[in-house]
């Protein structure tokens, strides 16, 4: 170990030792000195203060400060020797007990009562019980008597702030906390790459002083500011981003695609059997006008489930046609996609039969491109795509391999963006000569804060009116383990509704054996709960009893292309009643004639994801009913989840709690990267302000200084917290 001045690239090994620094490499991913200091507490505990024990999940690595109340020895029942079991606690009331295996006698003697520790380990349940068995802890001493101290580290802050680190289990967070003074003490912080003129408007502490204060903070004033500090400048350095991408995008050129009276468009227009709502006519002008310059459209629409965004994005591929261009549709799965080519095809009706007898004078053709098509069908259609006959394209991922050619790409529409990684969206931009527009879609609705930051360098447009004919959606958790007989109502129930003539689906989370797939839930479970409720297995069961004589069909992921369209088509045409399936129906499937979703396992289920799911009922114009199925326990936090998705139907309040859920540095692209999250401290529900802040800051400084050629420290600043890779999904959003 080496007593030398560390900074952000000192290796870990020279300042901790080899066998400390392996350890954190391995479990945390943490190298060097930065990394450490930038490895933030995730909170501060204090003695006597409330540690909510009661809240804590089954199967989570925890710490806790806590009291210890009583200590008991017992023999055990299957083998020899004593089990000691401590019960830890404060004074809200929430216990915690400790299981110690083996004849431990110095334990017992160490846990005394009244002596405050921290304690990791997992959480289980037994008897109802939440314990911790053989947890890692230290102690806090009680005025420097000696007897089994804590370590000087913990023992600083006892009665002050300690700082609980995300931790591993072989690297519990006070050893973190030792290697953090050791790194602080030789540390010499970088130089501070925020503008001073943006430091004194903000009235923001050094990066210094906030790295100190944010592991040993001195007052909870002090913590504060260092807190601010930092998270100002994860979300300057995102800004900074966007707005840089913004603002390049602005000089890329694009050829117009004007509309053209009389067109396509037009014609459509005039067949359409409905009116469109006042929300699709205004964003239909802001998308029309994006097409007709000479810059690419960069733009999100994002709307309730079922307002009516395919016959916006429809409109603006038909602006595009009508300007000699093709668009192209990107859909996430073959079920989505040929059900797009359906609606479309019934929507255009002549407008899409080029030559064929019986078409219109403007007429186009809509071609469908998926990994399932034959040979011989594959070739008609890339042909008809090469040569520009097919003026709307849709089609899977399939589209982005080679030999998918176009003639003159005008619009990109990614529908459901969330599913797609960027390297496949920017591949289908790929295939254009010039950059092609570019429309995002969206049922998920998303929070501003996050519009903000993740999406800042798209225009945003919202469709939040229904259509008129849609009918309300009523949503009901039915507790199976507590209440089986609300279950037996449940099949009951749907019964009722297919006696009106009505159809249902039924969702699992699981297709059944076989390698998991992107439509499933987890199925693997450390907590010894039963595996997710799998489609092969539910739907036989389901014939056999409860919906006994009712017309049953499977859908998932893993059938052959043709069969999964014979099952969409048999129950759109209302030969089947019931639909049993993954979350292959999450979205885009259009049954109007479908009024209920019985959800299996709904807790196995994202909040976001469940209100996607039941908007695939009441979509016409009978009343839908959505059931959520679970044996998650009244009060559990998974429950809470299911109760706020029952209790309503405003998506962005629900995203709000999907987001509050999630680790919110998943929406920068971690899940998409596989790395660590680089926002550690920014809330993206809680720092609305201090977001907005940094934008305006951020748009001021690149209006001065676009490629950031006057601040180079803060230019290496922002490339370290938004790295190449995460700075392009950013851009592709």
């Amino acid at each position: 170990m080496t007593s030398e001045p560390a900074t952000v690239d000192t290796p870990l090994k020279k300042l901790v030792g080899e066998r400390t620094a392996k350890a954190l490499a391995s479990h945390l991913d943490l190298h060097t000195a930065g990394d450490l200091i930038y490895h933030f507490p995730r909170r501060y505990d204090e003695r006597g203060e409330h540690t909510d024990i009661r809240s804590l999940d089954v199967g989570e690595q925890v710490t806790v400060l806590a009291q210890v109340q009583r200590t008991a020895v017992r023999p055990m029942r299957q083998r020899r020797g004593n089990l000691l079991e401590v019960t830890v606690g404060d004074d809200s009331g929430g216990v915690l007990t400790l299981t110690f295996f083996g004849n431990q006698a110095w334990r017992e003697r160490e846990l005394r009562p009244g002596r405050w520790g921290l304690f990791a380990g997992k959480v289980t349940e037994f008897r109802g019980k939440r314990q911790l068995n053989g947890p890692e802890y230290v102690l806090l001493g009680e005025g420097g008597d000696g007897e089994a101290a804590a370590n000087e580290e913990v023992e600083e802050f006892a009665g002050a702030l300690i700082p609980v680190y995300p931790a591993a289990a072989a690297v519990p967070t006070w050893v973190i906390a030792r290697c953090v003074r050791v790194v602080l003490d030789t540390f010499t912080p970088p130089d501070d790459p925020l503008p001073a003129t943006v430091r004194a408007s903000r009235n923001l502490v050094g990066i210094g002083a906030a790295l100190r204060e944010i592991h040993r903070p001195t007052s909870k004033e002090e913590l504060y500011k260092a807190r601010r500090r930092l998270k100002w400048d994860e979300a300057f350095a995102v800004q900074l981003t966007l707005v840089q991408r913004k603002h390049r995008a602005a000089a890329w050129p694009a050829k117009a695609r004007p509309a053209k009276p009389g067109g396509l468009l037009d014609a459509f227009d005039a067949r359409l059997p409905y009116e469109l709502t006042s929300g699709q006519q205004a964003v239909g002008r802001e998308i029309a006008a994006d097409l007709a310059t000479a810059h690419p459209m960069h733009r999100l629409l994002q709307g309730e489930v079922g307002s009516g965004k395919t016959v916006v994005a429809l409109r603006a591929m038909l602006q595009v046609v009508d300007a000699g261009g093709q668009a192209a549709l990107l859909a996430p799965t073959e079920v989505l996609a040929a059900q797009h080519h359906r609606g479309m095809l019934d929507l255009l009706g002549p407008l899409a039969q080029a030559g064929e007898l019986g078409a219109a004078d403007d007429a186009t053709r809509v071609e469908l491109v998926t990994g399932s098509l034959g040979a011989a069908a594959r070739r008609r259609a890339l042909a008809e795509v090469a040569e520009g006959r097919a003026g709307i394209v849709l089609g899977t991922h399939a589209l982005l391999y080679e030999g998918v050619d176009f003639d003159d790409l005008g619009l990109v529409v990614v529908d459901e963006q969330h599913r797609f990684g960027v390297e496949q969206r920017d591949a289908l931009r790929a295939k254009a000569e010039q950059p092609p527009h570019v429309l995002v879609m969206t049922a998920t609705p998303i929070p501003r804060t996050v519009a903000m930051t993740v999406y800042g360098d798209l225009e945003t447009s919202t469709l939040s009116q229904l259509p008129q004919g849609r009918s309300p959606i009523a949503s009901h958790v039915v507790p199976a383990a507590e209440k089986p007989a609300f279950l037996d109502r449940a099949w009951r129930r749907l019964r009722e509704e297919v006696a009106k003539g009505h159809q249902a689906y039924v969702v699992c989370p699981r297709i059944g054996e076989g390698p998991a797939s992107d439509e499933e839930a987890p199925r693997e479970d450390d907590n010894g709960r039963r595996p997710p409720l799998a489609v092969t297995e539910v739907a036989p069961l389901l014939a056999e009893g409860p919906l006994h004589g009712l017309r049953i069909g499977v859908l998932h992921g893993r059938l052959p292309a043709d069969e999964k369209d014979a099952v969409m088509r048999s129950f759109a045409a209302g030969d089947l009643d019931v639909l049993v399936a993954t979350t292959v129906v999450e979205v885009g499937v259009n049954v109007p004639n479908a009024t209920v979703m019985i959800v299996l396992d709904a807790d196995r289920f994202g909040v976001s994801q469940l209100h996607q799911l039941r908007g695939r009922v009441g979509r016409g114009s009978a009343a839908g009913l959505c059931l959520l199925v679970t044996e998650a326990m009244e009060g559990s936090a998974a429950r809470e989840r299911l109760d706020a998705v029952a209790s309503t139907t405003d998506g962005f309040k629900l995203a709000e709690l999907d987001l509050e859920q999630r680790r919110e540095g998943d929406v920068l692209g971690a899940t998409q990267s596989g790395r660590r999250s680089h926002l550690r401290l920014l809330s993206l529900l809680r720092d609305t302000d201090l977001i907005r802040d940094a934008r305006a800051e951020a748009i001021t400084l690149v209006e001065e200084d676009p490629e950031l050629a006057r601040h180079p420290a803060l230019a290496a600043s922002v490339a370290a917290l938004v790295d190449e890779e995460r700075a392009e999904y950013l851009e592709k959003g």
